[in-house]
């Protein structure tokens, strides 16, 4: 739908309060949401057949009919809280929905082949864009808030955290499995003098990254992760997890394993959720990361099992409520550069992205884990660190 279409429709109260209206209608009020109410997290309807779409499609028609311009809402983040608290979306029981999980459940998503479709569709979206809604090193992660007012200083705290719950020393050498723009790489080689080599499957990430970087000890590679196989004294992985899926997590586990020195660590950084049954969302699969899951905890420390010791689990999970929060307003404030290469449907799109996610965040739906692990018979004792 183009922009023009999309500003153009008209306002309906409902559809003359259908029975698929009045059956949504009664679901949001438990959680304090009002149809075509007046109060910033309420959803205006802005034309007839919203309510069917949602109770056909579940979290599909809801984000899609909010692309289409069907619904708004001034303040998704408050809406998506008040959804996620009162548990609205376990109400709705789609076949649509079901097949989904289904699907990820008997197949493998997240396949070598498979695994460099995310960062053509998302990673590779363009430098420019995300340098524009990111900080200043371009840390596509959650930032530690903690004693820091700003998202520059957040993301730098968060990555000092990094550095020392690995105990990074001159000279070391550092695997980063999901580089990015190569964010941690060059803290770490700036203030802890170690040298790095980071993997990515995004060649737009790679090549911002190399420019970035230039002068550090520090190697990019663009491949998957199941490719590596040699020795470093530390591992970390900030926010690639995420893609790897269920089927993968043993063999995920034994690459840093076979790659960790024997007296070495390793910090896993990843979102994670609360509940059983599969991680993936049909709206999230289809527009932002495709193939992405969130794993539990029980999964990753199965995962573990017989390959590692847990040292340390550390959440901050509602640091990314306010992480989004930040780079919403960076991407609205930036917004009229990108306008007339990404469409208004983008803009919406995006937004949604961001907003239901730190919702999300801010209900504690979903989680922020970082996991230091070590190999079995490593002397010592791993130290407790201040934040």
């Amino acid at each position: 739908m183009e922009p023009q279409s999309i500003q153009s429709l008209p306002r309906e109260a409902g559809a003359g309060h259908s029975a698929a209206y009045r059956y949504l209608e009664s679901l949001l009020s438990e959680a304090g949401i009002q149809l075509d109410g007046s109060r910033p997290w309420d959803m205006r309807l802005r034309r007839a057949g919203v309510a069917e779409r949602i109770l056909a499609q579940g979290s599909l028609g809801l984000g899609e009919s909010y692309m289409d311009g069907w619904w708004d809402c001034d303040h998704l983040d408050q809406f998506f809280d008040r959804l996620l608290r009162a548990d609205i979306p376990s109400r709705v029981r789609l076949w649509a929905v079901a097949w989904h999980h289904l699907r990820a459940r008997w197949f493998n998503l997240q396949t070598e082949d498979r695994a460099w479709e995310v960062g053509r569709a998302h990673y590779d979206l363009g430098n420019d864009f995300y340098a524009a809604m990111l900080d200043r090193r371009m840390t596509y992660t959650c930032a530690f808030w903690q004693n820091a007012g700003t998202l520059d200083a957040a993301q730098e705290h968060k990555l000092d955290l990094v550095c020392r719950k690995l105990g990074l020393a001159p000279g070391m050498r550092v695997l980063d499995i999901g580089c990015g723009w190569g964010s941690f790489m060059q803290f770490a080689a700036e203030r802890y003098g170690v040298q790095c080599v980071g993997v990515t499957i995004s060649a737009e990430q790679m090549a911002l990254g190399q420019q970035r970087c230039a002068g550090l000890p520090i190697e990019f590679r663009l491949a998957d992760y199941r490719t590596l196989n040699e020795r470093f004294d530390r591992i970390v992985s900030i926010g690639m997890f995420e893609h790897v899926g269920h089927k993968n997590y043993a063999t995920y586990m034994d690459v840093a394993q076979r790659c960790l020195a024997d007296d070495g660590l390793f910090l896993l950084h990843t979102i994670g959720r609360n509940e059983h049954g599969h991680g993936t969302d049909p709206w999230m699969h289809r527009y932002i990361f495709p193939n992405g899951e969130l794993p539990t905890v029980a999964q990753v420390g199965r995962a573990c099992e017989d390959r590692f010791v847990m040292e340390d689990l550390h959440n901050f999970g509602a640091d990314y409520d306010r992480t989004l929060m930040a780079w919403h307003h960076n991407f609205a404030q930036a917004w009229p550069r990108f306008a007339s290469q990404l469409d208004e449907r983008f803009r919406r799109m995006w937004r949604y992205y961001l907003l239901c996610c730190a919702g999300a965040f801010r209900a504690r739906d979903i989680q922020v884990w970082q996991w230091v692990l070590s190999k079995p018979g490593r002397s010592g004792v791993y130290p407790r660190l201040a934040s």
